[in-house]
């Protein structure tokens, strides 16, 4: 797209101000893995938004944006998620007359705690856990799922390292196993099933200590990098999209023609070294929801979850890896550079920017019983949301 496709007064900030570092925050999704109330079933259908074409419909009536604030954190902990949510929000702001306020949390529960926070007439969306729509379902409305590459599902995995020895999930009886966020579906949840599945005694995890392992919860990267990194760490459960570029494809091929089929990670599978060993792949799983505060109800709110369920794909992507580059501090010039002329430190840099182009390609329409799988889930594995 062209910098004058929508506004660039975002991308210039981003340029400047948000290019200090990487936010480190530890969140987790489905993203993600990830990334994910009310059923959204008033079922607006943007009629009265506006097209674009003069701006935008909305806007307070001193003629200033309306403000709207996005709270989000990051599927993975290494994530700038101000810099990978750029292009979003640009094609939003030019959209609909808004002015969209990042606040980032560091973790998913951080960002249930600012939806439960939310009073009547604050205008809040966010990128949330699919937990929270079991977690906080009075505190809001399902805005859509994100889906990636045409792919409303996604997968929780359980791998360990080529040569740790462990051959099934039962192997990890008295081990430690690292997770993501304790409230994380692909990166916690569905691995403690997983587990439990396989006869090991959860106990009354993740609100307490497993019986039969040790679980140590962090965020997606960081138990992929644990378990890389620790020989201590037996095995790590994650969201497919941060461990699944380490698993060779004819493992899923051999475990899972549900992930064969339908994960947008499959694709990618096995680029990325080191190699890891898959131990288990759950059931499909429904992507991560983009959220609302329930207590809202202009006009305005309807007109951007129009916006974002009829945007074209370049909605979602940046301009270039260049740009994201820059935004990182880091050389644009060595995404031109072959593998074989990168340092291990400047191949970890641009994985880092392919890490952040937006993980989904579109929002779809959703209600509260797209997620009921995710609520199931929390039934058997006998969890009180409303303490998570």
């Amino acid at each position: 797209m062209s910098d004058n496709r929508w506004s660039a007064n975002r991308r210039t900030f981003v340029k400047t101000a948000g290019a200090g570092g990487v936010v480190a925050l530890a969140g987790c999704s489905g993203g993600g893995d990830g990334s994910d109330g009310s059923d959204g079933s008033d079922g607006s259908d943007g009629s009265d938004g506006s097209d674009g074409s003069d701006g935008g419909t909305a806007g307070d009536s001193d003629g200033s944006p309306t403000e709207v604030t996005w709270v989000m954190n990051p599927a993975q902990e290494e994530i700038d998620i101000q810099v990978q949510y750029q292009p979003l929000f640009e094609y939003i702001e030019s959209e609909v007359d808004v002015e969209i306020l990042e606040q980032p949390t560091a973790s998913y529960s951080g960002t249930a705690q600012e939806l439960r926070r939310a009073a009547e007439g604050d205008r809040v969306f966010a990128d949330t856990s699919p937990g929270a729509v079991a977690q906080i379902p009075e505190e809001i409305d399902v805005t859509g799922m994100r889906v990636a590459y045409g792919a409303e599902k996604y997968f929780s995995l359980i791998t360990t390292t080529a040569d740790s020895g462990i051959e099934e999930l039962a192997d990890l009886e008295g081990e430690v196993v690292a997770s993501a966020a304790p409230t994380s579906v692909s990166g916690t949840l569905f691995p403690l099933l997983m587990l439990r599945n396989a006869g090991l005694d959860i106990g009354n995890a993740p609100a307490g200590s497993p019986e039969d392992f040790e679980l140590r919860t962090s965020d997606h990267t960081t138990a992929r990098e644990q378990l890389i990194q620790d020989d201590r760490i037996a095995a790590a459960g994650t969201g497919a999209f941060s461990t699944a570029s380490h698993v060779p494809q004819e493992q899923f091929d051999e475990m899972s023609q549900d992930f064969v089929d339908i994960s947008a990670e499959y694709d990618g599978a096995g680029e990325r070294d080191p190699e890891l060993q898959l131990l288990a792949v759950s059931d499909p799983i429904p992507r991560a929801p983009i959220v609302s505060n329930a207590a809202w109800e202009e006009s305005v709110k309807d007109e951007i979850r129009q916006v974002m369920i009829d945007a074209p794909k370049e909605a979602f992507q940046h301009d270039s890896l260049a740009d994201i580059a820059e935004a990182l501090n880091i050389d644009p010039a060595l995404l031109e550079m072959e593998e074989s002329e990168l340092s291990e430190a400047e191949l970890e840099d641009v994985e880092l920017v392919e890490d952040h182009e937006l993980w989904f390609s579109g929002v779809v329409e959703a209600t509260v019983e797209d997620f009921d799988p995710v609520a199931e889930l929390g039934q058997e594995l006998g969890l009180d949301w409303g303490d998570l």
